[in-house]
């Protein structure tokens, strides 16, 4: 019985607290190597985890704020989506699902450099991450029913996305410019070579009237 109860405390979901889920996750990830190899771990799923990232990027543990950025960032390092659209948290023993209400990342900073095929975007996600849209980390911009507007994503790793942050979005947007795509004026932003529509010109120009 002994072994039972330490093996379920050596486990996500036996964890009591977010201390108990940084020193399991420490260990797997390896703090300060690098990101682990997630994607190569294939563990046993072992359940869902009360673990919830908010579309502002806060994350929750058992329904309270964490507030440590640094734990934060430990968790986000062990992140994968997997095909089934779920996301979790992974090590290589254990797999356990966790809740995110848009995208788990959130892209808080932006900055351009160089103009027309030459312009890279670069973005910082909360978490830290720094990645440049383009091939390996494509744009995305979905519809928002809601309100009418448009909410856009950029790739991180895996199939781990960003949501950019309203300012960076409207900030992103005054880089975009009107380019003809398969025949159709769109209003779209280049990155890393990369072309990125955004909405046929012709409805940005009803929104604008």
């Amino acid at each position: 019985m002994a072994d039972d109860a330490d093996s379920t405390k050596d486990s996500l979901t036996g964890a009591g607290d977010t201390a108990g889920l940084e020193a399991l996750i420490a260990r797997a990830a390896r703090a300060g190597k690098g990101l682990p190899p997630v994607e190569r771990w294939n563990p046993d799923f072992c359940g869902d985890l009360d673990m919830e990232i908010r579309q502002d990027g806060t994350w929750f543990y058992l329904g309270t704020p964490i507030g440590r950025m640094p734990l934060v960032q430990l968790f986000s390092t062990v992140l994968r989506k997997d095909a089934d659209g779920k996301t979790y948290l992974v090590t290589p023993v254990e797999k356990v699902g966790i809740r995110v209400v848009d995208a788990p990342f959130l892209a808080v900073e932006m900055n351009v450099m160089g103009n027309d095929d030459q312009q890279v975007i670069t973005f910082r996600t909360n978490v830290g991450d720094v990645v440049e849209a383009g091939p390996e980390h494509p744009l995305r911009f979905v519809d928002e029913d809601e309100t009418g507007g448009l909410k856009p994503y950029v790739l991180v790793r895996g199939r781990l996305e960003a949501l950019v942050a309203r300012p960076v979005m409207y900030e992103l947007i005054e880089h975009g410019e009107e380019i003809d795509i398969d025949g159709i004026p769109m209003f779209a932003v280049r990155s890393n070579g990369e072309v990125y529509p955004i909405m046929p010109a012709e409805r940005l120009k009803r929104l604008s009237a």
